[in-house]
């Protein structure tokens, strides 16, 4: 992993990408370390999470994290969660992120020397790119080694550095 010393950081997480690769991966992260991991050498201009909570929920498993995040150097981006049923009557939840990843990581492209995105989502290639073209270094945080694909190739090719969880695993597992 390649952090140039005093470059500009930020830290995009795609809660639910991170959150069910990881289950794959039966790893569970500190999120305290996996801060520090990312800005031994650079300066942490922002380290964003983003997740789909339900509204009307007093409790839910992800609550404790996102309070965590929230109280612990994270700027957590939070969208309420929808229940959809399918044409085939199956329930699912809905609460896509991306398009808040996509316009925050834009913004904030300026101010950055290096975008870390914890996804392996391809359709975030294009955004990738575009973030490139602004003169950002891109760096994708995903698995090529989980049971079944979480990462598309598209996204890992297009970053400018590709760090594998299951690399960094040991140094962001709680103990």
């Amino acid at each position: 992993m390649i952090i140039y010393k005093d470059e500009r950081i930020a830290l995009f997480i795609d809660g639910a990408n991170l959150h069910g690769t990881l289950k794959l991966l039966g790893l569970d992260v500190d999120y305290r370390k996996l801060l520090e991991l990312f800005t031994q050498n650079g300066r942490l201009i922002r380290a964003n999470y983003y997740t789909a909570l339900w509204d009307d929920q007093d409790y839910s498993a992800l609550r404790p994290l996102v309070d965590w995040l929230d109280y612990n150097g994270f700027n957590v981006v939070k969208k309420a969660a929808r229940e959809q049923t399918d044409a085939q009557g199956k329930r699912r939840i809905k609460g896509n992120m991306d398009v808040d990843i996509a316009v925050d990581m834009l913004e904030l492209a300026p101010s950055l020397d290096h975008a870390i995105l914890f996804s392996g989502d391809g359709d975030f290639r294009r955004l990738v790119e575009a973030v490139q073209r602004k003169g950002v270094r891109v760096s994708v945080v995903s698995t090529l080694r989980a049971p079944q694909p979480v990462l598309a190739d598209e996204l890992r090719r297009q970053a400018d550095q590709f760090i594998d969880l299951v690399e960094i695993g040991p140094d962001l597992a709680r103990r």
